[in-house]
């Protein structure tokens, strides 16, 4: 039986058959990221009534609409600085909303390398077989 080269160029991954594996891997993590979702949309609710909320440019109270803006901004460590939380409340549930934004960036994150990782795993076994 002949050994084959270690350092051989493995075939090329078919960019389709690692969405389909991401979109299984997102599938089975669907409890979890559902959860992180209604997590998020409950800490957003908090943050508009207890964050007090204001646009730094005009000084003024924010809007349900600016404060979900301003959520989703943290959630995805951009943070502009537009509109801030004025209450200790408000910090703290922006920290609460910046670390579950990490939490799901990192799941998703985990799921696509996952993905990948399983479709070269494939296609090296079908190349030995």
């Amino acid at each position: 039986m002949e050994k084959k080269d270690r350092h051989s160029t493995p075939a090329p991954l078919k960019a389709g058959d690692v969405f389909e594996e991401f979109a299984r891997t997102l599938w089975y993590l669907r409890a979890p990221l559902v959860a992180l979702f209604v997590l998020f949309l409950l800490l957003s609710a908090f943050m508009y009534y207890a964050g007090g909320l204001i646009d730094a440019g005009g000084r003024t109270p924010s809007s349900f609409g600016k404060a979900l803006y301003f959520c989703t901004i943290t959630a995805l460590t951009i943070g502009y600085g537009d509109i801030v939380p004025t209450t200790v409340l408000g910090r703290i549930d922006a920290v609460l909303i910046g670390a579950q934004g990490v939490l799901v960036t990192s799941m998703v994150t985990a799921a696509f390398v996952h993905a990948i990782q399983e479709v070269a795993r494939r296609a090296g076994a079908q190349g030995e077989a």
